[in-house]
């Protein structure tokens, strides 16, 4: 027996590569935009291709499905990197560009990480998305809303991409076991469930799943007989991390954010500690942890304490810019103070009691009073009519009625008791008693 060397490969290009799809047929995942009859799918289809922005986590496929469309449409295809390139490569890409559309030939321009380009770089590509010279496709992890200019927003559609389930990565991963392009000419010999504990573990990331895979394969022993086997122990070693403390069916993995969420609610700082500790010794996504921390601030804490949501951003941009393992520490500082905080689900459940009636009432109308009125004939039709501006009354309180008719006097936000919403419950109880007296006076 002996080890697979890479020099044994007929090619050094990375399996991630190797494997990109190149046409739609391939493509795995992103079924609500892609599926059939929906809408990115019909654009593409019918050859008329606005620009716009692929929203979504690592590895989903967003470089992928630029490219395809590139090929389904036979345009010209060329990639920028925030990293390397400045105006100067802008401009002269544009000319490029011009040219081939005086020739007939679309040129879409594929820009990665296009949060990380400044204002002037984005604003370098504006008259040239403006003039149909170009169609741009831009990538970017973070919300397009607050990385990207509003000029250029306005003119590309926005696409959110989601990140891949396992069943998704599974697939692609068979695939590159099977396929002349990945490990199709060589016997491998992996189980499906050595498959899903990669798939688990890539935590909906192609590329990184793809990598892993690359990685054991190549660092596995070959039989007598020219078997590449692939057992646990190789699995483990490449990951570096015991992946099997999330089963193959992801159930696990629910079962411990869940402890962690309920350990927090519960003001336990130790349990919490304890269940981050064991999501990332198990090579759980900082940012995933992060996130969940964010929607617990709001969720459980809220207005008691806003300070916690300035925690958890806080923290959710220090695993961004530093990356494990020395953003450990700080989930654990967001973790212990999401636990001693004050509690309230005061805002979650106001949400969710609103969205129940706004979900049944659908039709309801803005009422005249608070409505907008830029044109004459909005005045006419008492737009904006009887509208109380608060900040010309002495107490900054008026008797206007916000709701639809039918809602009136319905009620969402009780403040809770904890923190800072006692204060927020004294407020609010001294506007409603503001109003009763004042509407009874009238």
């Amino acid at each position: 027996m002996h080890q697979v060397s890479i020099f044994e490969s007929s090619t050094n290009e990375p399996l991630a590569s190797r494997m990109r799809p190149t046409k739609l047929s391939e493509f795995v995942g992103q079924t609500h935009l892609i599926g059939k009859n929906k809408i990115l799918r019909k654009i593409i289809e019918s050859d008329n291709i606005p620009s716009m922005i692929f929203w979504g986590p690592p590895g989903v496929g967003k470089t992928t499905l630029a490219r395809i469309i590139a090929n389904e449409t036979k345009s010209e295809f060329i990639t920028f990197s925030a990293v390397t390139s400045g105006i100067k490569e802008i401009k002269k890409v544009m000319e490029e560009a011009e040219n081939n559309k005086r020739m007939g030939v679309r040129t879409i321009v594929f820009v990665d990480e296009i949060h990380r380009f400044n204002k002037a770089q984005q604003d370098a590509f504006l008259p040239f998305v403006e003039k149909g010279s170009i169609v741009l496709i831009g990538a970017t992890t973070e919300n397009p809303s607050f990385e990207i200019n509003n000029a250029l927003l306005s003119r590309c559609r926005v696409f959110v991409l989601k990140e891949l389930s396992s069943e998704d990565i599974l697939v692609l991963l068979k695939r590159a076991i099977h396929d002349e392009r990945g490990f199709g000419k060589e016997k491998v010999d992996i189980s499906e469930e050595d498959l899903n504990i990669i798939a688990n573990f890539a935590n909906g990331d192609a590329r990184s799943a793809l990598t892993t895979l690359d990685m054991i394969i190549t660092n596995s022993d070959i039989s007598e007989d020219g078997i590449i086997k692939v057992t646990k122990d190789a699995i483990e070693e490449c990951l570096t991390k015991k992946t099997l403390l999330y089963d193959k069916n992801g159930e696990e993995h629910y079962n411990i954010i869940s402890a962690l969420h309920k350990s927090m609610r519960n003001s336990d700082p130790d349990a919490a500690v304890y269940w981050l500790a064991r999501m990332l010794e198990a090579g759980e996504d900082p940012i995933y942890i992060a996130r969940r921390i964010t929607r617990f601030a709001s969720e459980d804490i809220g207005l008691a304490d806003t300070n916690a949501l300035n925690v958890a951003i806080n923290v959710y941009h220090a695993c961004h810019f530093i990356g494990m393992p020395e953003c450990n520490v700080h989930l654990a500082e967001a973790v212990i103070y999401m636990s001693l905080a004050p509690k309230s689900n005061a805002c979650d459940v106001a949400y969710r009691l609103a969205s129940s009636d706004a979900k049944k009432m659908l039709a309801e109308p803005v009422p005249l009073v608070i409505r907008n009125a830029p044109t004459k004939l909005m005045k006419e039709l008492n737009y904006g009519k009887g509208y109380q501006f608060a900040h010309d009354s002495k107490d900054k309180l008026t008797t206007m009625e916000c709701l639809p008719p039918s809602l009136i006097g319905k009620t969402y936000y009780n403040p809770g008791t904890q923190g800072n919403e006692v204060r927020f419950k004294q407020r609010l109880e001294q506007i409603k008693e503001w109003k009763k007296s004042h509407k009874q006076s009238n």
